[in-house]
């Protein structure tokens, strides 16, 4: 079993930027793949970025490609998205997810399906 928990959403103008964390319960989080998704109201869910668990592999939404970054500490059991230069368009709900049938030898998975365990979600809203 894995919880998961993020934080660091928020209120934000065009331009700033926000850092969400994704803090993970389970001895074993350091082999897990992790993704962070976005929804916005009225779309669907959709891949923003996704690392593997030793930070060998990282994907990007092209939408997001140069204006965020994935990280993570294993030893901390944590996955940030740190999120600069924020746009209107970024406004969603953003959740992190576990892959805990990930192979350790590939790249991470995006799709939302591969995922097996989901936080609960956190607003970022980015005003114009």
């Amino acid at each position: 079993q894995v919880q998961l928990v993020e934080s660091g959403g928020g209120l934000v103008q065009a331009g700033g930027s926000l850092r969400l964390s994704c803090a993970a319960s389970g001895r074993t989080f350091s082999r897990y793949a992790v993704g962070w998704f976005r929804q916005a109201t009225g779309k669907e869910r959709q891949v923003v970025a996704a690392i593997n668990w030793s930070g060998g592999y990282i994907y990007y939404a092209d939408s997001v490609k140069g204006r965020f970054t994935i990280s993570r500490d294993n030893s901390e059991n944590t996955v940030h998205l740190q999120m600069n230069s924020l746009k209107p368009e970024d406004t969603a709900v953003y959740y992190c997810a576990a892959d805990t049938r990930y192979s350790g030898y590939a790249p991470p998975p995006t799709a939302s399906v591969k995922y097996d365990y989901w936080g609960q979600g956190t607003q970022v809203t980015v005003s114009s």
